[in-house]
């Protein structure tokens, strides 16, 4: 496939279903190749693969726990056996579990904001060194709008990890901004379609965004894949709300 991503590799974590499984197709029609991460679904991501490769695309399929730091560093050494390295790296995955403050436990505390955060940092820190060695890189942080609203109850975890994403965005864009490597966050609001068992009720099921409707995957992916783009050069840093005016910043 050809495209304004041809001969880059796009690694996106949680990349088997909703968000995920479309940004890995938005990547790939611009010419990426595809790394599918998942942490034990297989079968779906397997699926994705066999998707990107019907559209003309080529993927690989690595199963890996995020918040396991040798189990990514083995990860990157499969990339790097295969395609040689990463040069965009989308932060999808993550853990939308509900509980009450008061009766979430140390470990589910801990899970979340290991997904979230932890999972980030070891990918970002083990994507950096190709990036700076080919002069070019792009990591996109998916965040949400839960943080910014008080309609998301039970989350406290999550809406920590997401807060501390966006603040790893900023952190990072500074950083290696002089290194032709941007780091932009896209944090969605309400996207339609089946929820994951563990995410409970949508926050709110009767409110409608400004726009008239809810999202949808496609909308996020539109998103991660612009800022993907060499059209993006000058973005960095920042974090764009795709929420349909559901929040305005």
């Amino acid at each position: 496939m050809a495209g304004q991503l041809t001969d880059k590799v796009a690694l996106v974590t949680g990349a088997v279903r909703r968000n995920g499984r479309g940004i890995a197709h938005a990547l790939a029609r611009e010419g990426a190749a595809i790394v599918i991460n998942t942490r034990r679904s297989r079968e779906e991501a397997e699926k994705v693969k066999g998707e990107i490769a019907a559209m003309g695309g080529e993927a690989m399929v690595c199963i890996a726990d995020i918040t396991d730091e040798a189990a990514v560093a083995r990860m990157f050494e499969e990339i790097a056996a295969r395609f040689g390295g990463v040069d965009i790296l989308v932060n999808n995955a993550a853990d939308r579990h509900q509980v009450p403050f008061a009766e979430m436990t140390t470990a589910q505390w801990r899970g979340n904001v290991s997904i979230i955060l932890d999972g980030a940092f070891f990918c970002s820190r083990a994507a950096l060194p190709h990036m700076l060695r080919s002069g070019w890189g792009r990591i996109v942080n998916i965040s949400g709008a839960g943080h910014h609203m008080a309609s998301y109850v039970g989350r406290a975890h999550v809406s920590a990890g997401k807060a501390g994403l966006e603040g790893l965005t900023r952190a990072l864009a500074a950083e290696y901004a002089k290194k032709s490597i941007t780091v932009n966050c896209v944090s969605p609001g309400r996207i339609g379609g089946e929820r994951a068992k563990s995410a409970g009720a949508a926050p709110d099921p009767d409110m409608v965004p400004p726009v008239g409707r809810t999202g949808v995957p496609e909308d996020i992916s539109a998103a991660v894949q612009f800022l993907c783009l060499p059209a993006a050069s000058f973005i960095t840093g920042q974090v764009l709300h795709v929420n349909g005016g559901q929040f305005l910043p």
